[in-house]
């Protein structure tokens, strides 16, 4: 009883429960709460010091505006019991209605702020979001809709970069390559992620017990494989029953100086060519897409071939 008690004095004056009830539900400037409570700002402001002073409300700077709420699950014991007899017998009352319309009055008018904005922002948004924040982060912030409970195989990792982005996501990953130089590289940069597991192997004999993976990647490697089929086939034991693989390579092209100058074996694939590998290995739902052309990359095209073993 004495901590209840103790805040009462605070909520002695209706206008204050009244704000109350406002930043129970929504962060508020002065101002803004001045618009609904259609008090003058000094009032408004000595209300809120007295709320703040026994801890009925918070505040956050957010550029040059503060705003005030009701930090509801923070409150003592005390207030928690107290407000909802308070609220009950505030929020049926005429003012409180009326305070509710001016709310949503005010709220519109923020909205209204931004639509404005993006009217006149509509014709170069992709620029200026580009130029305040880059050309990448939103991929970056796609990776936290991975399954965080996945084990996932980065299979021809090379210096284990894609395992390095995929590490801090998943619950496991498995990253194979065949070249000791490579793994090399690849233990140096992943040595701070416990749940790397990097291991040495060929894609057509890999090194992972059957069923081991949720999901395999094998990013621009098929091409160095002397037997893609029997690869994918690989991949296809090596994932659990559903498991998803994920093909990202090159579409058919006419540079041959790659076979000498880098040991490529095949001068990309085909949609149908690398849709029949996957099916032959025993993948069922196969979707294949050419990747959006980066304007300053000199390679040739990629596609993405996403497809799940069969059950």
């Amino acid at each position: 009883m004495v901590a209840i008690l103790d805040h009462m004095s605070a909520l002695a004056d209706p206008t204050r429960c009244r704000i109350l009830l406002l930043l129970e539900e929504h962060e508020l400037t002065v101002s803004e709460l001045c618009a609904v409570l259609q008090l003058p700002q000094s009032s408004v402001s000595r209300h809120l010091k007295t709320l703040a002073d026994d801890d009925w409300v918070i505040s956050r700077r957010d550029g040059t505006s503060r705003f005030y709420t009701m930090p509801l699950d923070d409150l003592d014991s005390g207030a928690s019991r107290l407000w909802p007899l308070i609220r009950e017998q505030v929020a049926g009352t005429a003012t409180a209605g009326q305070d509710e319309q001016r709310l949503r009055g005010v709220l519109a008018r923020r909205r209204a702020r931004s639509q404005e904005f993006f009217a006149n922002a509509a014709a170069g948004w992709d620029r200026l979001r580009g130029d305040l924040f880059g050309d990448t982060f939103y991929l970056w912030a796609l990776l936290g809709l991975i399954d965080p409970a996945l084990t996932a195989g980065d299979l021809g990792c090379g210096t284990g970069q894609l395992s390095e982005t995929l590490a801090p996501h998943v619950h496991r990953v498995v990253a194979v390559d065949a070249s000791t130089e490579m793994l090399t590289a690849a233990r140096a940069r992943l040595a701070e992620f416990p749940n790397v597991d990097v291991r040495q192997g060929e894609l057509e004999a890999l090194p992972l017990q059957t069923g081991e993976l949720d999901a395999a990647l094998l990013s621009l490697v098929l091409h160095y494989s002397p037997d893609p089929a029997r690869a994918l086939a690989e991949v296809a034991r090596v994932l659990r029953p559903g498991g998803r693989a994920l093909v990202v390579d090159m579409l058919p092209h006419d540079r041959e100086e790659y076979q000498q100058q880098m040991g490529h074996v095949w001068l990309g694939f085909s949609e149908k060519h690398i849709s029949r590998f996957l099916t032959g290995a025993g993948f069922g739902t196969v979707r294949v897409r050419t990747l959006p052309v980066d304007s300053d990359a000199k390679g040739p095209a990629l596609f993405a071939a996403i497809a799940t073993r069969g059950r």
